[in-house]
Protein backbone atom coordinates (compact mmCIF):
# COMPACT_ATOMS: atom_id res chain seq x y z
CA UNK A 1 0.00 0.00 0.00
CA UNK A 2 0.57 3.67 -0.52
CA UNK A 3 0.86 6.33 1.78
CA UNK A 4 -1.95 9.27 0.91
CA UNK A 5 -0.13 12.47 1.16
CA UNK A 6 -2.03 14.50 3.60
CA UNK A 7 -0.29 16.92 5.41
CA UNK A 8 0.31 16.66 9.00
CA UNK A 9 0.72 19.69 10.84
CA UNK A 10 1.18 20.02 14.49
CA UNK A 11 0.45 23.63 15.90
CA UNK A 12 2.44 24.28 19.09
CA UNK A 13 5.47 21.95 18.59
CA UNK A 14 8.19 23.62 16.64
CA UNK A 15 8.34 26.02 14.04
CA UNK A 16 9.05 24.22 10.93
CA UNK A 17 11.31 24.80 8.17
CA UNK A 18 9.43 27.27 6.34
CA UNK A 19 6.26 28.04 8.59
CA UNK A 20 5.68 31.64 9.00
CA UNK A 21 3.20 32.03 12.16
CA UNK A 22 2.23 34.61 14.46
CA UNK A 23 5.15 36.85 15.23
CA UNK A 24 2.96 39.26 16.59
CA UNK A 25 4.22 42.05 13.85
CA UNK A 26 0.76 43.89 13.74
CA UNK A 27 -2.65 44.29 12.40
CA UNK A 28 -3.21 43.96 8.07
CA UNK A 29 -4.24 46.37 5.79
CA UNK A 30 -7.07 46.38 3.37
CA UNK A 31 -7.94 43.36 1.40
CA UNK A 32 -8.87 43.29 -2.40
CA UNK A 33 -12.35 43.40 -3.03
CA UNK A 34 -13.22 40.04 -5.05
CA UNK A 35 -17.00 38.71 -5.04
CA UNK A 36 -18.04 35.99 -2.56
CA UNK A 37 -19.15 32.59 -4.30
CA UNK A 38 -22.70 32.05 -4.07
CA UNK A 39 -21.95 28.39 -2.68
CA UNK A 40 -20.36 29.63 0.49
CA UNK A 41 -22.07 28.13 3.26
CA UNK A 42 -20.43 27.42 6.16
CA UNK A 43 -19.04 23.56 6.93
CA UNK A 44 -19.50 22.59 10.52
CA UNK A 45 -17.12 24.37 13.01
CA UNK A 46 -13.97 22.67 13.61
CA UNK A 47 -11.88 23.41 17.09
CA UNK A 48 -9.29 26.33 16.02
CA UNK A 49 -6.01 26.01 17.18
CA UNK A 50 -4.41 29.20 19.34
CA UNK A 51 -2.31 31.55 17.57
CA UNK A 52 1.50 29.85 18.26
CA UNK A 53 4.78 30.67 17.00
CA UNK A 54 5.18 27.13 16.55
CA UNK A 55 3.79 24.71 14.40
CA UNK A 56 5.16 21.54 12.23
CA UNK A 57 5.49 21.31 8.38
CA UNK A 58 3.03 19.11 7.04
CA UNK A 59 4.05 15.14 6.38
CA UNK A 60 2.52 12.15 4.64
CA UNK A 61 -0.73 10.35 6.50
CA UNK A 62 -0.40 7.04 7.71
CA UNK A 63 -4.24 6.52 5.88
CA UNK A 64 -3.53 4.15 2.59
CA UNK A 65 -4.77 4.48 -0.48
CA UNK A 66 -5.03 1.41 -3.29
CA UNK A 67 -1.69 1.42 -5.54
CA UNK A 68 -2.06 2.16 -8.97
CA UNK A 69 0.34 1.77 -11.84
CA UNK A 70 2.80 4.52 -13.10
CA UNK A 71 0.79 6.29 -15.69
CA UNK A 72 1.99 5.95 -19.24
CA UNK A 73 3.15 9.36 -20.92
CA UNK A 74 0.53 11.80 -21.75
CA UNK A 75 -0.64 12.91 -25.26
CA UNK A 76 0.12 16.26 -24.13
CA UNK A 77 4.04 15.69 -23.82
CA UNK A 78 4.73 17.53 -26.98
CA UNK A 79 2.62 20.64 -25.98
CA UNK A 80 5.23 23.56 -25.87
CA UNK A 81 6.48 25.11 -22.29
CA UNK A 82 5.06 28.69 -21.12
CA UNK A 83 6.56 31.39 -23.16
CA UNK A 84 6.51 34.02 -21.25
CA UNK A 85 9.25 35.40 -19.53
CA UNK A 86 9.66 34.13 -16.19
CA UNK A 87 11.98 34.78 -13.00
CA UNK A 88 14.34 31.43 -12.82
CA UNK A 89 14.92 31.55 -9.52
CA UNK A 90 13.36 30.74 -6.37
CA UNK A 91 13.61 32.25 -2.78
CA UNK A 92 15.23 30.64 0.23
CA UNK A 93 13.62 31.96 3.25
CA UNK A 94 16.96 32.70 6.04
CA UNK A 95 14.45 31.42 9.02
CA UNK A 96 14.11 28.37 9.33
CA UNK A 97 14.58 25.12 12.14
CA UNK A 98 17.56 23.80 9.67
CA UNK A 99 19.43 27.04 9.42
CA UNK A 100 19.33 27.33 12.83
CA UNK A 101 20.92 23.79 13.48
CA UNK A 102 23.42 24.88 11.09
CA UNK A 103 24.50 28.03 13.07
CA UNK A 104 24.58 26.42 16.27
CA UNK A 105 26.40 23.31 15.05
CA UNK A 106 29.51 24.43 13.23
CA UNK A 107 31.47 21.74 14.52
CA UNK A 108 28.95 19.41 13.54
CA UNK A 109 30.46 16.68 11.08
CA UNK A 110 26.92 16.50 9.49
CA UNK A 111 26.77 19.95 9.02
CA UNK A 112 28.52 20.50 5.71
CA UNK A 113 26.63 18.20 4.04
CA UNK A 114 23.13 19.11 5.74
CA UNK A 115 23.94 22.84 5.16
CA UNK A 116 25.15 22.26 1.07
CA UNK A 117 22.23 19.96 0.52
CA UNK A 118 19.72 20.86 2.74
CA UNK A 119 19.32 24.50 4.37
CA UNK A 120 20.85 26.52 0.95
CA UNK A 121 18.34 25.42 -1.03
CA UNK A 122 15.23 27.14 -1.32
CA UNK A 123 11.89 25.66 -0.22
CA UNK A 124 7.99 26.60 0.41
CA UNK A 125 7.04 29.05 3.52
CA UNK A 126 3.82 27.61 5.32
CA UNK A 127 1.32 29.67 6.94
CA UNK A 128 -0.38 27.04 8.56
CA UNK A 129 -2.38 28.86 11.70
CA UNK A 130 -5.52 30.42 11.40
CA UNK A 131 -4.72 34.56 12.57
CA UNK A 132 -6.49 36.84 10.91
CA UNK A 133 -5.17 39.43 13.00
CA UNK A 134 -1.27 39.58 11.36
CA UNK A 135 -1.64 37.26 8.48
CA UNK A 136 -1.02 40.00 6.01
CA UNK A 137 1.91 41.34 7.40
CA UNK A 138 3.43 38.28 7.69
CA UNK A 139 2.89 37.03 3.71
CA UNK A 140 4.06 40.37 2.91
CA UNK A 141 7.32 39.78 5.18
CA UNK A 142 7.77 36.70 2.74
CA UNK A 143 7.18 38.46 -0.08
CA UNK A 144 8.93 41.38 -0.04
CA UNK A 145 11.75 39.95 0.69
CA UNK A 146 11.91 37.71 -2.12
CA UNK A 147 11.18 40.59 -4.09
CA UNK A 148 14.01 42.50 -2.35
CA UNK A 149 16.06 39.68 -3.74
CA UNK A 150 14.67 39.45 -7.17
CA UNK A 151 14.07 35.61 -6.37
CA UNK A 152 10.51 34.02 -6.16
CA UNK A 153 8.75 32.86 -3.30
CA UNK A 154 6.90 29.87 -2.59
CA UNK A 155 4.27 29.96 -0.26
CA UNK A 156 1.59 27.35 0.85
CA UNK A 157 -1.95 28.69 2.82
CA UNK A 158 -2.70 25.64 4.82
CA UNK A 159 -6.06 26.96 6.79
CA UNK A 160 -8.75 25.51 5.12
CA UNK A 161 -11.84 25.07 7.31
CA UNK A 162 -12.35 21.18 8.32
CA UNK A 163 -8.67 20.31 7.35
CA UNK A 164 -7.25 17.04 7.01
CA UNK A 165 -11.33 16.14 7.69
CA UNK A 166 -10.64 16.32 11.83
CA UNK A 167 -7.34 14.16 11.19
CA UNK A 168 -3.98 14.53 12.61
CA UNK A 169 -3.75 17.74 10.76
CA UNK A 170 -7.42 18.84 11.84
CA UNK A 171 -7.43 23.04 12.30
CA UNK A 172 -7.65 25.44 10.19
CA UNK A 173 -10.62 28.45 10.14
CA UNK A 174 -13.60 27.72 11.86
CA UNK A 175 -15.79 27.69 9.07
CA UNK A 176 -15.85 28.76 5.51
CA UNK A 177 -16.71 32.42 5.87
CA UNK A 178 -13.71 32.94 8.05
CA UNK A 179 -11.54 30.94 5.62
CA UNK A 180 -12.78 33.19 3.13
CA UNK A 181 -11.87 36.19 4.82
CA UNK A 182 -8.41 34.27 6.20
CA UNK A 183 -7.51 34.44 2.38
CA UNK A 184 -8.61 38.28 1.17
CA UNK A 185 -5.69 39.26 4.14
CA UNK A 186 -3.49 36.57 2.77
CA UNK A 187 -3.94 37.83 -0.78
CA UNK A 188 -3.48 41.28 0.52
CA UNK A 189 0.13 40.59 1.21
CA UNK A 190 1.13 38.50 -2.32
CA UNK A 191 2.83 42.64 -3.21
CA UNK A 192 3.23 42.80 -6.89
CA UNK A 193 6.09 40.53 -8.27
CA UNK A 194 6.07 36.75 -8.96
CA UNK A 195 4.93 34.43 -6.03
CA UNK A 196 4.15 30.46 -6.18
CA UNK A 197 0.98 29.86 -4.25
CA UNK A 198 0.58 26.17 -3.38
CA UNK A 199 -3.34 26.60 -2.18
CA UNK A 200 -4.14 24.14 0.82
CA UNK A 201 -2.73 20.81 -0.14
CA UNK A 202 -5.07 17.62 -0.16
CA UNK A 203 -8.21 20.18 0.13
CA UNK A 204 -9.22 18.47 -3.06
CA UNK A 205 -7.81 14.90 -3.24
CA UNK A 206 -9.30 14.53 0.52
CA UNK A 207 -12.52 15.45 -0.10
CA UNK A 208 -14.14 12.26 0.16
CA UNK A 209 -14.74 12.58 4.14
CA UNK A 210 -16.91 15.49 3.47
CA UNK A 211 -21.00 15.36 2.20
CA UNK A 212 -22.01 16.23 -1.48
CA UNK A 213 -22.72 19.75 0.08
CA UNK A 214 -20.12 20.56 2.02
CA UNK A 215 -17.55 19.41 -0.60
CA UNK A 216 -19.53 21.70 -3.16
CA UNK A 217 -18.82 24.50 -0.41
CA UNK A 218 -15.67 23.69 0.01
CA UNK A 219 -14.84 23.85 -4.03
CA UNK A 220 -16.49 27.08 -4.26
CA UNK A 221 -14.24 28.80 -1.49
CA UNK A 222 -11.07 27.35 -3.16
CA UNK A 223 -12.28 28.69 -6.50
CA UNK A 224 -13.18 32.35 -4.79
CA UNK A 225 -9.92 31.82 -3.27
CA UNK A 226 -7.51 31.28 -6.45
CA UNK A 227 -9.89 34.06 -7.96
CA UNK A 228 -8.79 36.68 -4.86
CA UNK A 229 -5.12 35.44 -4.76
CA UNK A 230 -4.72 36.59 -8.42
CA UNK A 231 -6.71 40.09 -8.21
CA UNK A 232 -4.52 41.04 -5.75
CA UNK A 233 -1.33 39.79 -7.61
CA UNK A 234 -1.58 39.26 -11.56
CA UNK A 235 1.90 37.76 -11.17
CA UNK A 236 0.71 35.69 -8.86
CA UNK A 237 1.11 31.80 -10.09
CA UNK A 238 -1.66 29.47 -7.86
CA UNK A 239 -1.46 25.62 -8.11
CA UNK A 240 -4.58 23.33 -7.27
CA UNK A 241 -4.28 20.10 -5.26
CA UNK A 242 -4.17 16.96 -7.40
CA UNK A 243 -3.14 14.94 -4.69
CA UNK A 244 -0.42 11.99 -6.36
CA UNK A 245 -0.19 9.73 -8.82
CA UNK A 246 -0.82 6.90 -6.01
CA UNK A 247 -3.68 8.84 -4.83
CA UNK A 248 -6.71 9.85 -7.47
CA UNK A 249 -6.73 8.00 -11.07
CA UNK A 250 -5.94 11.29 -12.91
CA UNK A 251 -9.80 11.49 -14.75
CA UNK A 252 -11.04 11.65 -11.27
CA UNK A 253 -9.19 14.24 -9.98
CA UNK A 254 -9.66 16.44 -12.58
CA UNK A 255 -13.53 16.47 -12.31
CA UNK A 256 -12.41 17.57 -8.90
CA UNK A 257 -10.03 19.93 -9.87
CA UNK A 258 -12.33 21.36 -12.51
CA UNK A 259 -15.14 21.70 -9.60
CA UNK A 260 -12.96 23.75 -7.76
CA UNK A 261 -11.85 26.29 -9.97
CA UNK A 262 -8.57 24.73 -11.12
CA UNK A 263 -9.56 24.91 -14.87
CA UNK A 264 -10.31 28.44 -15.36
CA UNK A 265 -7.46 31.21 -15.66
CA UNK A 266 -9.25 33.24 -13.18
CA UNK A 267 -8.49 31.26 -10.70
CA UNK A 268 -5.41 29.08 -11.59
CA UNK A 269 -2.00 28.58 -13.28
CA UNK A 270 -2.60 24.63 -12.97
CA UNK A 271 -2.02 21.76 -10.38
CA UNK A 272 1.06 20.38 -7.70
CA UNK A 273 1.51 16.96 -6.77
CA UNK A 274 3.18 14.99 -4.35
CA UNK A 275 3.46 17.04 -1.61
CA UNK A 276 5.18 15.62 1.59
CA UNK A 277 5.33 12.05 -0.56
CA UNK A 278 7.57 10.00 -2.47
CA UNK A 279 6.95 9.45 -5.91
CA UNK A 280 9.09 9.59 -8.34
CA UNK A 281 9.54 12.70 -10.58
CA UNK A 282 8.74 10.69 -13.80
CA UNK A 283 5.50 9.28 -12.48
CA UNK A 284 4.18 12.58 -11.26
CA UNK A 285 5.27 13.99 -14.62
CA UNK A 286 3.49 11.69 -16.46
CA UNK A 287 0.35 11.80 -13.76
CA UNK A 288 0.08 15.56 -13.78
CA UNK A 289 0.15 16.04 -17.62
CA UNK A 290 -2.97 13.33 -17.97
CA UNK A 291 -4.61 15.46 -15.34
CA UNK A 292 -4.05 18.32 -16.69
CA UNK A 293 -5.23 16.91 -20.54
CA UNK A 294 -8.78 15.90 -18.66
CA UNK A 295 -9.03 18.80 -16.66
CA UNK A 296 -8.97 20.78 -19.96
CA UNK A 297 -9.04 24.89 -19.34
CA UNK A 298 -6.33 26.92 -21.21
CA UNK A 299 -3.36 25.26 -22.67
CA UNK A 300 -1.35 27.65 -20.48
CA UNK A 301 -1.76 25.66 -17.34
CA UNK A 302 0.87 23.83 -15.91
CA UNK A 303 2.09 22.00 -12.45
CA UNK A 304 4.40 21.89 -9.98
CA UNK A 305 5.77 18.79 -7.98
CA UNK A 306 7.16 18.45 -4.76
CA UNK A 307 10.65 16.59 -5.44
CA UNK A 308 11.71 17.27 -2.00
CA UNK A 309 12.32 13.69 -0.71
CA UNK A 310 11.44 11.79 -3.57
CA UNK A 311 15.22 10.42 -4.93
CA UNK A 312 14.64 6.73 -4.31
CA UNK A 313 10.62 6.76 -5.11
CA UNK A 314 8.53 5.55 -2.47
CA UNK A 315 9.05 2.67 -0.31
CA UNK A 316 8.56 -0.73 -1.36
CA UNK A 317 5.93 -1.40 1.93
CA UNK A 318 3.99 2.27 1.55
CA UNK A 319 5.97 3.21 4.82
CA UNK A 320 4.90 6.67 5.43
CA UNK A 321 6.46 7.99 8.44
CA UNK A 322 10.33 9.10 7.91
CA UNK A 323 10.76 5.71 6.37
CA UNK A 324 14.61 4.46 5.63
CA UNK A 325 16.03 4.75 2.22
CA UNK A 326 14.24 8.25 1.12
CA UNK A 327 16.89 10.43 -0.51
CA UNK A 328 16.69 13.97 -1.75
CA UNK A 329 14.98 14.80 -4.98
CA UNK A 330 15.52 17.14 -7.96
CA UNK A 331 16.71 20.68 -6.31
CA UNK A 332 14.22 22.73 -6.45
CA UNK A 333 14.04 25.09 -9.74
CA UNK A 334 12.04 26.80 -12.46
CA UNK A 335 13.66 25.42 -15.24
CA UNK A 336 12.69 22.31 -15.80
CA UNK A 337 12.63 21.50 -19.41
CA UNK A 338 9.36 19.34 -19.15
CA UNK A 339 6.53 20.12 -21.06
CA UNK A 340 3.88 21.75 -18.76
CA UNK A 341 6.03 21.10 -15.61
CA UNK A 342 6.20 24.88 -14.21
CA UNK A 343 8.67 23.81 -11.30
CA UNK A 344 10.51 21.34 -9.03
CA UNK A 345 9.36 22.65 -5.97
CA UNK A 346 10.56 21.41 -2.06
CA UNK A 347 7.34 22.02 -0.20
CA UNK A 348 8.10 19.57 2.40
CA UNK A 349 11.40 20.62 3.95
CA UNK A 350 13.46 17.64 3.65
CA UNK A 351 14.86 16.76 7.72
CA UNK A 352 11.36 17.62 9.65
CA UNK A 353 10.31 14.71 10.76
CA UNK A 354 7.34 12.76 10.20
CA UNK A 355 7.22 12.04 13.64
CA UNK A 356 8.93 8.26 13.78
CA UNK A 357 12.97 9.82 14.32
CA UNK A 358 11.72 12.90 15.80
CA UNK A 359 9.15 14.61 17.09
CA UNK A 360 6.46 15.87 14.37
CA UNK A 361 7.65 18.45 12.44
CA UNK A 362 11.31 18.91 14.24
CA UNK A 363 13.95 19.23 11.87
CA UNK A 364 15.81 15.67 13.10
CA UNK A 365 19.81 16.25 12.30
CA UNK A 366 20.35 12.55 11.39
CA UNK A 367 16.91 12.01 9.35
CA UNK A 368 18.46 15.28 7.00
CA UNK A 369 22.14 13.60 6.98
CA UNK A 370 20.34 10.53 5.56
CA UNK A 371 18.51 12.19 2.92
CA UNK A 372 21.42 14.76 1.82
CA UNK A 373 24.32 11.67 1.94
Amino acid sequence: MVAVASAVVVVGTVTGMMSALDDGRGSDEARPDVTSSPLLQPLPGVPTPSPSKTSASPSPSSSPSKAKPSPKPSKSASTKPRTEPVSVQLYRHPESQVLDWVRDHRDDPRRPLIESRIADRPAAVWFADYTPSNITARVRAVTSAGSAKDRVPVVVPYAISNRDCGGASQGGAPDLGAYDGWIDKFAAGLGSEEVIVVLEPDAIAQSDCLSEGDRAARFASLARAGRVLKAANPKARVYFDAGHSDWNTPEKQAGLLRRAGAASAASSDGIFSNVSNFNRTGDEISYVRRTLDALGGPASLGAVIDTSRNGNGPPADGEWCDPAGRKLGQAPTMSTGEARIDAYLWVKLPGESDGCKGAPGTFTPDYAYDLAR
